[in-house]
């Protein structure tokens, strides 16, 4: 755990997916707190690092400043104070919606930002096809966005930054509107690709099953102004199976992090 935060921690179970010797961060939050023009006290001072090959999943009461954290990673936004070391070339950020073009197919969107970063129209179209095998839409390359469903959706997303190649991939609570099932297909997705990648993934969802399947760490956040007041790391080891929401340790260590939630909405 950073030595900057002052949070509380779940001791693993089981060997954790973290190396000892860990890398340097490839995104650090360095006191970081942000204050709308507004007035509105969004985020706290708040510092934590996200290592290659580390997948760290936010989790808080509505409002609290979890998007706010992204859009500040990405550039986005400028922290009032604080600084945030991350290389913005290397960002990959997925949205809530999938924002795909409606007039381009699945093979164009996927090219799009490889496009506009000035990527030889070759090389992009490469990419764009090892990324949609990646994620699963073979076969759909030339189908328009009206004729997804909101799944296919969201893996055309996922595609078009997996195109860049990124070392830090922001979620910005990307599956929060898709039906459970779907939900958790991509989730097994998502695990895929970050056993294959191993990028340092910062992930923020409402969904405490979601933040525990995925993470290697979940941090809680309080209420407005968002601080994290808890870090809990997650023992299981990748790769990681379906039937592991199962496991009792998985229920054990969710109930602990729905409490501390709990007590962070007050």
């Amino acid at each position: 755990m950073d030595d900057r935060t002052q949070t509380d921690t779940v001791a693993p179970t089981r060997v954790t997916a973290m190396n000892v010797s860990a890398p340097a961060p490839v995104l650090s939050f360095n006191g970081v707190s942000m204050v709308y023009p507004d007035g509105t006290h969004a985020l706290g001072e708040t510092s934590f690092d996200v290592r290659p090959g580390e997948f760290v999943t936010v989790v808080g009461p509505s409002g609290c400043g979890k998007s706010t954290l992204l859009k500040i990673a990405s550039g986005l936004h400028k922290p009032t104070t604080g600084t945030v070391d991350v290389d913005i070339k290397k960002v990959g950020y997925v949205f809530q919606d999938a924002t795909l073009l409606q007039w381009r197919t699945v093979q164009r969107n996927v090219e799009l930002l490889a496009e506009l970063g000035g990527i030889a129209k070759a090389e992009r179209s490469r990419r764009a096809a090892d990324a949609i095998k990646l994620v699963g839409l073979s076969g759909f390359e030339g189908k328009y966005p009206k004729q997804l469903s909101g799944g296919m959706k969201m893996r055309a997303s996922l595609a078009r930054t997996l195109v860049l190649d990124p070392s830090v991939f922001l979620f910005d609570e990307p599956f929060g509107a898709v039906d459970e099932i779907t939900r958790e297909r991509l989730n097994d997705e998502v695990i895929s690709l970050f056993e294959r990648q191993r990028f340092g993934g910062l992930f923020i969802t409402h969904s405490i099953g979601e933040a525990v399947f995925l993470s290697t760490r979940v941090l809680v956040m309080s209420a407005r102004p968002g601080r994290i007041v808890a870090e809990y790391t997650i023992p299981f080891e990748y790769p990681r199976s379906p039937e592991l929401r199962f496991d009792p340790e998985f229920a054990r260590i969710s109930g602990e992090i729905s409490q501390q939630l709990r007590g962070a909405h007050a």
